[in-house]
């Protein structure tokens, strides 16, 4: 039992890495989710745009119903009420939604900064997803 921790065989002792090697797999790691979360900050952002002109959109659109006479809402045609109602209930949806992207942007910069802040000796690994 106690040859085992008596070996003489220098190829049989413990040796641990390189501190290079160590380096280089932790940068490995760290630029992984530096990617994962500038992908999703990217797709947030480019959502977000996209929302944002579509929106815009259809809030001209919905204008164009209302009309701009004062008692316009007494003589509407159904029609045009029917649509302003689904125009009303899309962009309650649509700005609730860019609510939402935008507490997420928020959310991934600020893994992004404490991702830079918890490992500053790798900022070049970081850096490289910029």
């Amino acid at each position: 039992m106690f040859k085992l921790f008596t070996r003489k065989k220098p190829d049989a002792m413990f040796r641990a890495r390189a501190p290079e090697r160590d380096h280089r797999s932790d940068a490995l790691r760290i630029a992984s989710i530096s990617d994962s979360i500038e992908d999703a900050l990217q797709a947030s952002r480019t959502e977000h745009a996209g929302l944002e002109r579509r929106l815009n959109d259809v809030l001209a659109r919905a204008a164009m119903t209302l009309g701009n006479d004062a008692d316009e809402y007494l003589d509407r045609e159904p029609a045009n009420t029917e649509l302003q109602n689904v125009f009303s209930f899309e962009i309650a949806n649509g700005e609730r939604r860019l609510r939402d992207l935008e507490t997420n942007i928020r959310h991934f910069e600020a893994l992004k900064a404490a991702l830079e802040a918890s490992f500053p000796h790798h900022k070049n690994a970081i850096a490289t997803n910029r």
